[in-house]
Formats: structure tokens, C-alpha cells, sequence
């Protein structure tokens, strides 16, 4: 999530590594935030992203912006290029540089007014990515499984580290403070706003996907990459599109989400939200004097009032405009996305995913002035307990199953469309129960294959694509899916994960096995693993199939090449959370496309005894074949 210990930022911040930056040290307050830099000094100053040891985007004109007085001229240099400009009336100046090559040799980047000179060291050339989304991508590579053994190794000059402060406001913020950040969920401080070197000692805060990505793309290019977290643990996907583009989606779900924030926002009454917390305030201090327990003497009931949902962090386009608006303008590669969860606690959450998540896309290109800008879509995580052979069919019924759907859909969409910069990584098969999964080195691995084959040139040397599904065929008592490369499970086990339907929409487990399409001079059969035959003895007339549907979903079938890459989860019917309601239930809930809590527990009866139905029925097959 974020970089530095507590300690090695004091010793930074004596060291006075950050030039053309002051801070003075002010000791750090428990709850409290710490600003060192604020968002725009006075006279002569930078944009807060450019400091010293930063990545400047390669082959890419370079944007250098600030704040100067009004007329001032402003010269920046950067090696040889040199250019002019004069501060607007608002303060504001901006310069372009000629695109320079990937170059990892540290250079100075001068900045000279009437007055002030600002020098930044050791600035380097390559390639700059983007991080987005919530808490999955801002995992601390310290906290994953392998991440000890990454965190030793992490001795990389030429990969720097850079974590945006959360902000929050409908505003688009110009800039950002560099600060130390309290956090009430971790209890300590997280240094935000700087530019680290990648060491053992910085990398521990930074997102795991982030540094492994970056790791495996410095380690394969040699080119310096620079590694932006913009991600925010607890965020919808609303959030981070402005409010603009959300404002242009004409649909019933995405008006009905602006309009529920209208009206949070002109509802609230600060001076009530006031009231009501001094009441609760009191109330529990006269329920600790009653229970006899002891009242801390320095409890104060609170006194400041709140601005309420207009600022919190999930009003729509509320992270774009305080966490993304701020460093537009920053030449970047391209960028990478894992977010999800939070949609997936709404009843057809993923409907307004789907309308909302390319929407994003193109938004985040068109403002980084890039309408081809690379972005890498992770798949939505695993959560709950695994799913398996015994209770499949009850955990199919789940939103973020449809959420990861979208995930791998929009990316199906882009390519069909003919653009090659939009990737894919399944994140589904970890296996863990947590919604934080530990497992995310396989990841960041996944998505720099995607980077590296398609953005690096090393097509040929790297594959990246999971098997794909060609065609579906429905024949008689079965259906046949044809694949663009061969696949098996990789515990060399059944292939697990697939289950089918006839026209009922009533769902069992399928038994999955390749193709058999000729025999061998032993009378072998030879089987062809880019065809999987799916058969069920209680399904007599299958029409339907889907495989891995659950959200920590039964499945192992993977590429055979040694790649480690699954088959997505991927289904040929359309039926929601609903519909399959009304498929077991035999009619339709009383508010149409959601359940309320009896529909979904009816839901969840019919699906478990489903479940039990074949259990049984294999019980049968298992004991008659045994002679029993």
C-alpha cells in the first residue's frame, strides 16, 4: 500500500533526500496526518510529483508543471533540451520537452524563476505505470506468501515507487501534499507523495502486484520503470470515473446510483450529524458510569462538524477527481486495474459495472491524452471458503462471480473490437478464503506476461492468453467445447470445474473429459485436449454450461505449456442471481431482478438440494459398480 517504515522515513527525511522539496520534522501525532509539502507552495514550486529520483515516460513528450508568480518566467532543463515559459495569472506554468529514449543513467532536471532555482536528482527515463483500484491492489508485498524472499532481493536502482495521498472531494484536485498519512485501520502512519528507490527497505508498504509487475518488466527490459499507486482499499468502480462521463451513461442503474448520492448530499445536516454524535456520546458515557466500569478522564464529546457524504470516498467520481485528476498531465505507459469486491455487495452490482467499467477505460485514456494506452485487467478476487464437489451448485449464487464475468467480458469486448492494449489476468484460482488472498505474486506474474508479450515485444518468447473457448457445440446429450489450445487440470486429477443445464436452467456438475477421436496401434484411444466433452447423467438434454462459478470457485483446468494460465470463468447462458430464483423456485421474486433475504435462502435451499440430489446419485453409480 504504502512505502517506508516509520523509521527509515525519519532517517530520510535527515538525510534530505527529497530536493526541491522542504520539510520540516515535526514529530508524528497518533490519528493525525502530517504535512510536510503542501498541495502548491508560494513562488517558484513544482507539481508535487516531480522531485528527485522520479521516472519520466519515455518516447513521450515531458510535462513539467508548477506554480510560479504571475509573469514570472520559468526555464526548465532537462540534459540538453532546455524550454521557456511565463506563470499565468493564476500562477500557473507548463512546459513540454522533446520525448526523450529509455535512459537509466541519473540526470538533473533544472527549474530556474527570477528568484529560486529548484534542481531535482537523479531523474531517470523509462517506462511509468499506473496502479488502480482497492485494497487487493494496494497489498503490501510484506504480507503475501513469498513476499520475505522478494523484499530481500528487492535491490532495484532503476525501479522507483511512488503512492498518491488519499484525498477526498467532487473537486478535481490540482495536486496533493506529501505527507504522512494516519490510518485508522493499521493504526500508524504511511509515508504518501514521494518518490522512493526500490530497496529492501522501501518496497515493503508497496503493493505486491505493483512491485512484482514492475520487477519482471525492469528484470526482462533493463528499462527503468517507475510504479504509481493511485489504488484505495474500500472503493467502488463509480468512484474513480468522473462524474462527467458517469453523468452520459443513460441507464436506470447508473442514474438511480447518482440520484441515491443527490439526495445523501442534500440530506445531510452537519449541525444535526452534530447533535446526534454528542447524544451518542453522552449516552455511552452514562452506560459506563451505570455498568460500574471506569470513564476515561480525558474523554471530550465531539465538537467538529463533519462534511458528511459529500466528501466520502465512494460518491461518485469522488477518487477520480482527488486521486486521479491530480496527476494528470504525467506522461504514463499505461496502467493496471484489480477492483471489484465493493460492487459486488449490491444485488446486480454488475449490472452497473458492465455499463460503467469501459466507460472508465476510455476516460482514464482520453486523460492521459492516450486514447491506445495500455490497461491491464485483473480478475476479481476469490473469497469464502473453496468451493467443492459437495456443495458447487449452492456457492454458484454469488455477485462476484458476475463482477469477475464483467472483468473478463469487457476485455473479450476490446478485443473484438481490434484493440490490443486492453489485458487480462485471472486472479480466481489462489484457493484462499480471506477476500485479501495472499497469493499475489502469481498475479503481478500473469499481467506483466500480458505486458511484456504485447507492450515489449516479446510475443514469441512469452504467451500471456489463457485458453479460449472457439466454439460450443450442443449435441445429442452433451456439449462440446472447443478450445485454441490444449488445456488439462494441473493436479492431473478430473477436470473439476464445469457445470451444465437444459432449458429448465436447472444446473448439475458435469463430467468433463477430452474429446476421444481416434485410436492408437494398441487399440488407445487418442484424445484431442483442445475439445472437452461435458455430460451428466441428471442433465438428459444439456443447452447451457458454465465453469468455475463460484466466488472461490472448484476449477483446475489450465494451460498444458508450463504457463500456469486458466481457463477463465465463462458461461453461455444469461441468467442472473434472479432468474436462476425463479428457475428453482418456479416463480419470480416480488421485486424484480433482486431477492430479498427469504428468496435468497429459498434459493440457496433448492441449490443445496440439488447438490445433495447428485451426491446421492453418485453414491448410487459408485456402490452398484462395486458390486454393492
Amino acid at each position: 500500500m504504502k512505502k517506508f517504515s516509520r523509521i527509515a522515513a525519519f532517517v530520510a527525511l535527515a538525510a534530505g533526500l527529497f530536493a526541491g522539496h522542504a520539510s520540516a520534522e515535526v514529530k508524528l501525532e497518533r490519528g493525525k496526518d502530517r504535512i510536510d509539502v503542501p498541495a502548491v507552495g508560494s513562488g517558484l514550486c513544482l507539481h508535487n510529483l516531480f522531485q528527485s529520483g522520479m521516472v519520466l515516460q519515455r518516447d513521450k513528450p515531458i510535462r513539467v508543471w508548477g506554480w510560479a508568480e504571475p509573469g514570472e518566467k520559468v526555464t526548465v532543463s532537462f540534459g540538453e533540451k532546455t524550454q521557456a515559459t511565463v506563470a499565468a495569472a493564476d500562477r500557473a506554468w507548463r512546459v513540454e520537452l522533446p520525448a526523450e529514449p529509455a535512459n537509466g543513467d541519473p540526470r538533473r532536471l533544472v527549474v530556474q524563476g527570477q528568484a529560486t532555482k529548484i534542481e531535482l536528482e537523479d531523474v531517470l527515463v523509462g517506462d511509468v505505470w499506473l496502479l488502480g483500484g482497492q485494497s487487493n491492489m494496494e497489498f503490501e508485498i510484506a504480507k503475501v506468501e513469498g513476499g520475505q524472499l522478494e523484499i530481500v532481493s528487492a535491490n532495484f536502482k532503476n525501479i522507483r515507487l511512488f503512492t498518491v495521498p488519499h484525498q477526498n472531494g467532487p473537486d478535481p484536485k490540482s495536486s496533493f501534499p506529501l505527507m504522512y498519512q494516519w490510518s485508522d485501520w493499521s493504526s500508524q502512519h504511511f509515508r504518501q507523495g514521494y518518490w522512493d528507490v526500490c530497496t529492501p527497505q522501501t518496497v515493503r508498504e508497496m503493493s505486491a502486484i505493483g512491485y512484482v509487475f514492475a520487477r519482471r518488466i525492469h528484470m526482462a527490459t533493463q528499462i527503468p520503470i517507475g510504479v504509481i499507486d493511485a489504488s484505495r482499499g474500500g472503493t467502488c468502480i463509480e468512484t474513480w470515473t468522473p462524474t462527467e462521463v458517469l453523468n452520459s451513461i443513460n441507464t436506470p442503474e447508473v442514474k438511480s446510483k447518482l440520484a441515491e448520492w443527490g439526495e445523501k448530499v442534500a440530506a445531510f445536516d452537519p449541525q444535526k450529524d452534530l447533535d446526534d454524535r454528542v447524544k451518542r456520546f453522552n449516552e455511552r458515557q452514562a452506560r459506563l458510569k451505570a455498568q460500574g466500569q471506569e470513564v476515561p478522564a480525558n474523554a471530550a464529546p465531539p465538537t467538529d462538524l463533519l462534511p458528511g457524504p459529500a466528501m466520502d470516498m465512494n460518491r461518485p467520481g469522488n477518487c477520480y477527481a482527488s486521486m486521479i485528476a491530480p496527476i494528470v498531465g504525467l506522461q504514463i505507459k499505461g496502467a493496471i486495474w484489480h477492483q471489484g469486491y465493493n460492487n459486488a455487495f449490491e444485488p446486480n452490482g454488475h449490472v452497473l459495472y458492465a455499463q460503467v467499467f469501459p466507460k472508465m477505460i476510455g476516460a482514464w485514456r482520453a486523460a492521459f491524452n492516450d486514447p491506445q494506452m495500455p490497461f491491464g485487467i485483473i480478475s476479481q478476487e476469490t473469497e469464502g471458503d473453496p468451493q467443492d464437489r459437495a456443495d458447487y451448485l449452492e456457492k454458484m449464487a454469488n455477485e462476484g462471480i458476475y463482477i469477475r464475468e464483467v472483468h473478463f467480458k469487457t476485455f473479450l469486448d476490446f478485443l473484438k473490437a481490434g484493440d490490443k492494449n486492453v489485458g487480462y489476468a485471472s486472479s480466481f484460482d489462489q484457493r484462499r478464503s480471506w477476500y485479501h488472498p495472499q497469493i499475489k505474486i502469481p498475479v503481478g506474474e500473469r499481467v506483466a506476461r500480458w505486458a511484456l508479450a504485447t507492450q515489449y515485444g516479446m510475443a514469441k518468447q512469452i504467451r500471456w492468453m489463457p485458453p479460449m473457448l472457439k466454439e460450443v457445440r450442443i449435441e445429442e446429450g452433451r456439449i462440446t467445447l472447443q478450445l485454441d489450445s490444449p488445456a488439462g487440470p494441473y493436479n492431473d486429477g478430473p477436470i473439476e470445474g464445469f457445470v451444465i443445464a437444459g432449458a429448465d436452467g436447472r444446473f448439475q456438475l458435469a463430467r468433463a473429459e477430452w474429446l476421444t477421436v481416434d485410436k492408437d496401434k494398441q487399440n488407445k484411444p487418442q484424445q484431442d485436449r483442445t475439445a472437452i466433452v461435458l455430460t451428466s447423467p441428471l442433465v438428459p438434454e444439456p443447452k447451457y454450461f458454465r465453469h468455475a462459478w463460484g466466488r472461490n470457485p472448484l476449477a483446475n483446468l489450465k494451460s498444458m505449456d508450463l504457463t500456469d494460465l486458466p481457463f477463465p470463468t465463462w458461461r453461455n447462458d444469461s441468467w442472473t442471481i434472479a432468474d436462476m430464483y425463479e428457475n428453482y423456485a418456479g416463480k419470480k421474486p416480488a421485486k424484480p431482478g433482486v431477492l430479498d433475504r427469504g428468496e435468497q435462502a429459498a434459493l440457496t435451499k433448492a441449490l443445496r438440494a440439488d447438490d445433495l440430489k447428485r451426491c446421492i446419485a453418485e453414491a448410487k453409480e459408485l456402490l452398484k459398480a462395486n458390486g454393492m
